[in-house]
């Protein structure tokens, strides 16, 4: 199974802090982010990863190289001009067309078991399956409402908060069917919460959704970030 790691974020609220990097450049436990997320794959056999690139794009090279040093294969995807999360998708399409793969967004620090994930993804035949988790502040994410065996009926991105019937929100984790590319447009800026996601939903298409046990931690913020390196350094991701 292939992952697509998306790595395009600009981290500019960290800027702050001096960092003037990819947001998964960020140091968390003295590495980057990304060297946490090719950790967290290669532990669980999942060494075929597609990192797509924007700003400053050398930091990731550079460091990573072609992945043979972490004990994964890295194939990069650099893109001039940003193509949203399911753009980024289609852009790398031809390498994701041998079967199921999982997309990962790299702007939290992340432990979560893929395997349950997949599972579930299978068993109910899905065409995508969002990984869910409980967030104080869901309006500031994807909401999910579904019924009782998973299948999502609603998903709205970052909704009025006066809207939100639920604190299930996307973990940015999903399970994907090649199937899905089909509908993603080419060349164009496409996104998964505000585009892909609503259209499965409106052709019916097999949409699921689950809370694995995980631990999810955005690290965009100097204040994030603090919090992220405190669970690190308390060994709470272990």
């Amino acid at each position: 199974m292939k992952a697509f790691i998306l790595a395009a974020g600009l981290g500019t609220r960290l800027r702050s802090l001096g960092l003037d990097l990819p947001k998964v450049m960020v140091p968390v436990g003295g590495k980057p982010l990304l060297e946490h997320h090719l950790e967290l794959f290669k532990r669980q056999g999942i060494h075929e990863l597609i990192v797509n690139l924007h700003y400053l794009p050398e930091k990731i090279t550079d460091y990573f190289g072609d992945g043979s040093r972490f004990g994964v294969k890295i194939t990069y995807s650099h893109e001039p001009e940003l193509l949203g999360t399911a753009g980024a998708i289609k852009k790398m399409e031809r390498d994701l067309l041998d079967g199921t793969f999982v997309v990962f967004y790299g702007d939290n620090l992340v432990r979560v078991e893929f395997a349950t994930l997949i599972e579930f993804h299978r068993a109910r035949q899905a065409a995508a399956t969002v990984a869910l988790f409980a967030s104080p502040e869901p309006w500031t994410g994807g909401v999910l409402e579904t019924d009782s065996n998973g299948r999502v009926s609603r998903f709205v991105e970052k909704p009025d908060p006066k809207q939100v019937s639920t604190n299930l929100i996307s973990a940015g984790i999903f399970v994907i069917e090649p199937s899905v590319l089909e509908m993603i447009p080419a060349g164009q800026f496409y996104d998964f919460g505000k585009d892909v996601f609503p259209k499965l939903l409106a052709e019916g298409r097999p949409v699921y959704a689950m809370e694995p046990k995980a631990y999810i931690r955005d690290v965009g913020t100097p204040e994030r970030l603090a919090k992220a390196q405190h669970d690190f350094e308390q060994g709470m991701l272990n």
